[in-house]
C-alpha cells in the first residue's frame, strides 16, 4: 500500500475538512491561510488522489431511531477465499452492517451493526446473519455507553510512514 504525501498546507486543509466538511471554500482557504483558488485546487488534487475518499454527513443514531449499537464477530464454517469475498460482499447488501473487517485470530469477521431495539437486533442475528451460507457461528456484544466515536484520522506532513497522537504533530 503506497501512501500519499501531504504538504503542510494539505495538512491544515484536511484537518479543517474533517471537523466541517460543510465548510465553504472561501472559510476553508481563511483557516488554511491560502486564497480561494489555490485551496480549492488542493482539495481537488486530495480529492483525485483519493486522500479524500467522499464528503457525508454524520447523523446521530439515535435520534435516527436506531438505539442498538453491537459488535458481532462472526465464524465462517469454510476457510476459502471465495467464501470469505462471497460474505464480505453479502455485508454490503444489510443496511443494519456499518461496519465489516475481515480478522485475524478466532474471528473470521467483525461487523458493527445496528437496529431500533433489542428484539429488532435479535431477528436480524437469527433470520439474516445465521442463516446465511457459510456461516458457522456468531457472537455479539452489544455497546452499553459511547465514550469515543470519532470518524477523523490524525493527519500531519509524513502520515503514511508516520501515526501521530495527535493532529498538531505531536508524535509519540
Amino acid at each position: 500500500m503506497t501512501g500519499i504525501d501531504v504538504s503542510p498546507a494539505d495538512v491544515k486543509i484536511l484537518n479543517a475538512l474533517q471537523k466541517d466538511a460543510s465548510i465553504s471554500n472561501v472559510a476553508l482557504a481563511e483557516i488554511v491561510g491560502m486564497s480561494p483558488s489555490p485551496c480549492l485546487r488542493r482539495v481537488k488534487q486530495l480529492e483525485a488522489s483519493g486522500m479524500i475518499r467522499k464528503t457525508v454527513a454524520l447523523l446521530d443514531r439515535k435520534k435516527a431511531g436506531l438505539g442498538v449499537l453491537a459488535t458481532v464477530q462472526v465464524r465462517l464454517q469454510r476457510h476459502t477465499e471465495a467464501g470469505a469475498e462471497d460474505f464480505g460482499r453479502a455485508m454490503n447488501d444489510l443496511p443494519e452492517i456499518l461496519s465489516c473487517w475481515a480478522m485475524t485470530g478466532r474471528q473470521d469477521f467483525l461487523l458493527m451493526a445496528l437496529a431500533h431495539d433489542i428484539e429488532s437486533f435479535g431477528d436480524f442475528i437469527t433470520h439474516k446473519l445465521l442463516s446465511m451460507p457459510n456461516v458457522r457461528d456468531v457472537q455479539s456484544s452489544l455497546v452499553l455507553k459511547e465514550y469515543k466515536n470519532e470518524t477523523a484520522i490524525p493527519v500531519v506532513p509524513g502520515l503514511p510512514t508516520r501515526l501521530y497522537a495527535a493532529a498538531e504533530g505531536t508524535g509519540r
